[in-house]
């Protein structure tokens, strides 16, 4: 898979880059969200929602697990694994129907469920280096990155 690591210096450029993938991303698409708190991976997912069309406001689903958009050109099934104490929990979610349908599904903290995760997966990294200002971000994308800017 190709990687390639962009920098963000502001919250719109992470945003912007969701809107980017969400604009060409294919049905049956998953993203692994991977970043420490604050970082911007809601920031990133709204991008990526608006990318996709969909109007509704789109929040975190930390106490939810799963937030379900359809008013776009795919559905987004937003998960969000931080609070998943066993990777069976998934089960309960029905999480397969999700990551083999025809939506895309975005999934913050995959790392914690990483063995559930299929190989095609988009990884998306978001990295804060304090040094290079409070709002610098590098962003390390393996998989579609093919005219991302």
């Amino acid at each position: 898979m190709t990687t390639k690591t962009l920098e963000s210096t502001k919250p719109e450029d992470t945003r912007n880059l969701g809107y980017q993938i969400g604009a060409k991303i294919t049905p049956g698409s998953i993203i692994s969200l991977v970043g420490d708190l604050g970082v911007g991976k809601t920031v990133f997912t709204q991008g990526l929602a608006e990318g996709l069309g969909i109007t509704e406001i789109v929040n975190s689903p930390t106490f939810t697990l799963i937030q379900i958009y359809e008013s776009g050109r795919l559905p987004l099934y937003h998960f969000d694994v931080y609070r998943i104490g066993d990777e069976s929990e998934m089960d309960e979610l029905g999480y397969e129907e999700y990551f083999y349908g025809d939506g895309v599904c975005l999934v913050e903290w995959a790392n914690l469920i990483e063995d559930l995760m299929p190989p095609e997966t988009i990884t998306i990294e978001i990295a804060k280096d304090l040094k290079k200002g409070f709002d610098y971000r590098t962003i390390t994308i393996t998989g579609m990155v093919e005219g991302l800017e």
